[in-house]
């Protein structure tokens, strides 16, 4: 069968796979197994319901809700009927939801539960194109119809309808829009990204070209569904592949949910990675003396291992028995944690620290990196198990072009290209030349073996007044390495030298305290106590001999309290909004350079 539309996808996976675990969700305490063709009967019974609510052809209906086995009922309820799926992401206000919904023109939505309903509710005045509000849990408002009752008014329709609407779907073609995805708006309103069918499907099958994923493996889901990175590499390529999908119940029970299913690949961002390094390193210094030693020789031992495998060059006997006990005193109790059948990370979203993945790849725990836009369906280039290189984003998946413009930024061509932004003709000629290249915002540089390299966005490059270029990413990601150290921003756009905003690690910053029996009554005591500041004055300038003097973070102020989705200063995919961020701490900013008063 050649798969060009995602409706295509849905009946290859039910019909010439059919999993019988097709996906996995939580109910009761326990996880239970969907089968293929049950997740197809219950995808056509939902797209008999919304028809009978008028959805047809190219209307838009939108998804508020977490991840879970109903938003991909719902998402193939409207596409296998020509729709539209507008995702929007739960953590978003009343206000943004309304401005997505008014500019997408969405005639229904299906939210979660009676938190998200009541959101749309709030603003429902003011979208004159929403007729429909369809919640999937909870008491419901008036006037807001129940998913289970939709799907149900469907299931009579069955035996009657299931062939036209099979009809429907398979009469898609591979270039409809199947989806209007707003960016995260780190600066002014969100833009709507229309993407075709064939740009996903495109970037499912050249993923598959390069990942080994099969009916044989599961997947745990937990990332947003509502980003293009989980919703075409951890559902619909994992779909495709007959791989088993799980929902995690949400982020904070990844780790419990990990040990319940037992996941053999997972698709996370950066941060994740980041936070289960951290608790390593603070878990091992804990320890005893013994426990603390054991960890750092393993380590070491790992990182020579994995220095000689990725370079291709043989192993010495003895550090290969080295490396075999470092694997049963401490990597094999790393990979437990993960569930103990994990082959591979799949990592995207932001730049990973080459020491982070290069610990990771040392205990047996590869983490493959990505990188993508929205824009791009969203995958350009990936590493692999053949061809892997830390530090990089990998080579271009098949049938995908990249070149590095004079100044620097990435520009990409291919069937991974979005259609343009919706309504915005202005924004997409900008975004995509006559020739098909589009406009990354990224600066990279491509190596003689092919293997990209992001440096940072082309629009958060801080230039000084002095003139010198700063890369900020690279900075901060050194910087987030430290066990002390959460979240780092760092500041100095046209102006005398580099200084950082940083967001300490609580937990290890409270051990800490308690060692030293320091005294406090809040978070902002702890940060401004003497003692505390003069531990990251130290751990940063640690950090400062490695950097070029115009690069050495001058001066610093500790926050005290997380960058958070909820106040704005992170997108839902946990990138930090700079200038939200930069707002918001204008008058503690002004405390480092006094003559901007």
């Amino acid at each position: 069968m050649s798969v060009r539309t995602l409706n295509e996808l849905l009946l290859h996976a039910t019909r010439k796979i059919s999993n019988p675990k097709a996906f996995q969700r939580k109910l009761n305490q326990v996880y239970e197994a969907v089968p293929a063709a049950d997740f197809e009967r219950l995808c056509f019974e939902t797209a008999l319901g919304l028809s009978g609510l008028g959805v047809g052809r190219g209307d838009r209906v939108a998804l508020l809700s977490p991840n879970r086995l109903e938003w991909a009922v719902a998402d193939y309820g409207i596409l296998l009927l020509g729709g539209i799926n507008v995702p929007i992401y739960p953590t978003l206000l009343p206000e943004q939801i309304a401005y997505i919904l008014n500019d997408a023109g969405a005639r229904a939505v299906v939210v979660a539960d009676e938190a998200q309903a009541a959101k749309v509710l709030e603003v429902r005045g003011q979208v004159r194109s929403l007729e429909a509000i369809i919640q999937i849990d909870g008491a419901r408002a008036s006037g807001v119809l129940s998913l289970e009752e939709l799907r149900a008014q469907g299931a009579a329709r069955y035996a009657a309808g299931a062939a036209e609407i099979e009809r429907v779907a398979l009469s898609v073609a591979p270039g409809d829009p199947c989806s209007f995805i707003y960016t995260s708006g780190t600066t002014g309103d969100p833009k709507g990204v229309v993407l075709s069918h064939w740009n996903i499907v495109s970037n499912v099958l050249a993923a598959l070209e390069i990942f080994d994923i099969s009916s044989r493996d599961t997947a745990l889901s937990f990332l947003p569904l509502s980003h293009i990175f989980e919703r075409m590499a951890g559902y619909y390529t994992m779909l495709f592949a007959g791989a088993s999908i799980a929902y995690a119940e949400s982020i904070d029970t990844v780790p419990q949910n990990l040990q319940e299913v037992h996941p053999t690949v997972m698709v996370s961002v950066p941060r994740l990675y980041e936070k289960m390094y951290a608790r390593i390193l603070d878990t091992a210094l804990a320890g005893g003396f013994v426990k603390k030693n054991i960890f750092f020789w393993a380590k070491k031992t790992g990182e020579r291992w994995a220095d000689l495998r990725l370079a291709h060059r043989p192993v010495p006997g003895g550090l290969a028995r080295s490396y075999g006990i470092a694997q049963r005193l401490v990597f094999g109790k790393l990979k437990q944690r993960t569930g103990g059948e994990m082959r591979f990370f799949i990592s995207g979203g932001a730049p990973l620290a080459p020491e982070i993945a290069k610990f990771f790849y040392a205990a047996g725990l590869t983490i493959l990196e990505g990188y993508g836009l929205t824009e791009t369906s969203p995958v350009i280039t990936a590493n692999t198990f053949s061809a892997i290189k830390l530090g990089t984003v990998g080579r271009t998946l098949p049938g995908i072009e990249v070149r590095i413009a004079e100044d620097g930024e990435i520009l990409t061509r291919g069937p991974h290209v979005m259609q343009g932004y919706y309504r915005n003709d202005a924004a997409t000629r900008a975004a995509i030349d006559a020739d098909g290249w589009f406009a990354t915002g990224d600066i990279g540089e491509l190596d003689d073996e092919g293997f990209l390299r992001i440096t940072d966005r082309k629009k958060d490059l801080l230039v000084t007044a002095g003139g010198k270029n700063v890369a900020p990413q690279p900075i901060e990601n050194m910087l987030k390495q430290d066990k002390f150290i959460s979240e780092c921003v760092l500041i100095g756009d046209r102006r005398p030298f580099i200084a950082a905003l940083i967001v300490p690690n609580f937990e290890t910053l409270q051990k800490y305290a308690k060692r030293k029996a320091i005294i406090y009554t809040s978070m902002k005591g702890l940060i401004n106590e003497p003692r505390v500041q003069d531990l990251f004055s130290r751990r940063v300038q640690r950090y400062n001999e490695s950097l070029a003097r115009f690069e050495q973070v001058r001066q610093f102020r500790l926050l005290d309290q997380e960058l958070t989705l909820e106040a704005g200063e992170l997108t839902p995919s946990l990138k930090v909004r700079r200038r939200r961020v930069l707002e918001k701490y204008a008058d503690l900013i002004a405390t480092i350079y006094p003559e901007e008063r």
